[in-house]
């Protein structure tokens, strides 16, 4: 089939990919406009665009598609069977969705309906959602409101950050757009109107989200760590301090998190740790990390990096770190 790929970050890269291999003809790919980018502030492309350019594939940035009537034009002239959408960071006009004859499909990293919008992983994670997962839907002016053709789920583990889920949830697009195309191109194919019940939004993540909140108990906070990873942050002794990775001692959860990291942190979640304000380390684990107090239990502190220096974790973090009992985050 002749597919026109919609996509912009890393994480849709995969799904280009795939559909090459499977040899689709791919006619072009949209994506977003080049961007000032690092240190230096220079212009470079996106993730897609540089995989489309590799590839030898035609590349259409776009600004907006509402008032880009020229691109519209290019874009009918085409005359692709299907759009494909992963991760391209607008919402498609009708006038664009009417172009394709098979329609346009969009790849969403959610089990849909739930977690609709921008950040459907790190929603996910933030409330401690034991499934996520791909939906592969038709396309309508509605944000993520179109019906579901295929769907398939992943579990979500107690220390799965965004960046780990999003690389597999990428794959799983990968796969489950491939499946699609076979089915749109073997004739006409089934699909849901999605439930009316269940339906989640996922906002954007907002700035003052990323802060630790040490009053909250500790699974909230170790979830803000994995859902906002890598960016999470507190303070350290006056300086910015960025969470990468911390574990919840939780003594029901031992043998789960012994499974994960082993043996040493099965005995730290089972360890009765001293009580401590919010934010005030009450141990030092050799190894492993900092014991910090919560509102309502203890979180491990395995990994963090001090603004301007490499993150640390386990011995080098308690080295960066210079931690002693009595210290305090926040």
């Amino acid at each position: 089939m002749r597919i026109l790929f919609w996509g912009t970050p890393v994480y849709a890269v995969p799904c280009l990919d795939a559909l090459v291999a499977a040899g689709h003809g791919v006619v072009g790919v949209v994506s977003q406009p080049d961007r000032r980018r690092g240190r230096g502030g220079r212009l470079q492309p996106s993730p897609v665009k540089r995989r489309a350019l590799e590839l030898g594939l035609p590349v259409w940035a776009c600004q907006s598609l509402r008032q880009d009537t020229a691109l519209k034009q290019q874009l009918a002239e085409l005359a692709a069977d299907v759009f494909v959408v992963v991760a391209f960071g607008q919402i498609l006009p009708l006038e664009i969705l009417a172009q394709p004859r098979l329609g346009c499909w969009n790849g969403h990293g959610s089990l849909l309906p739930r977690w609709r919008g921008a950040a459907p992983i790190q929603r996910a994670l933030l409330a401690g959602d034991e499934l996520t997962g791909v939906s592969i839907m038709a396309m309508e002016e509605g944000l993520d409101t179109g019906p579901v053709l295929l769907k398939r789920s992943l579990p979500i583990g107690l220390c799965d950050n965004a960046a780990a889920m999003a690389q597999r949830l990428s794959q799983l697009t990968a796969e489950l757009m491939v499946e699609a195309m076979a089915l749109l191109a073997a004739g006409p194919v089934q699909i849901r109107p999605q439930p009316a019940t269940g339906i989640t939004m996922a906002a954007k993540l907002g700035k003052e989200e990323l802060w630790l909140p040490w009053h909250g108990p500790v699974l909230q906070l170790h979830r803000r760590v994995m859902g906002f990873y890598p960016r999470a942050v507190t303070h350290w002794q006056g300086q910015r301090l960025n969470v990468l990775a911390t574990v919840p001692l939780l003594p029901q959860r031992a043998e789960e998190l012994g499974a994960i990291a082993g043996a040493p942190m099965t005995a730290l979640a089972q360890t009765p740790w001293p009580p401590g304000q919010p934010g005030q380390v009450v141990a030092v684990a050799p190894g492993q990390g900092l014991v910090v107090a919560t509102g309502e239990g203890h979180l491990l502190l395995q990994e963090a990096q001090l603004a301007s220096k490499t993150p640390c974790r386990g011995t080098h973090l308690l080295q960066a770190l210079k931690a002693e009992v009595g210290q305090r985050l926040g």
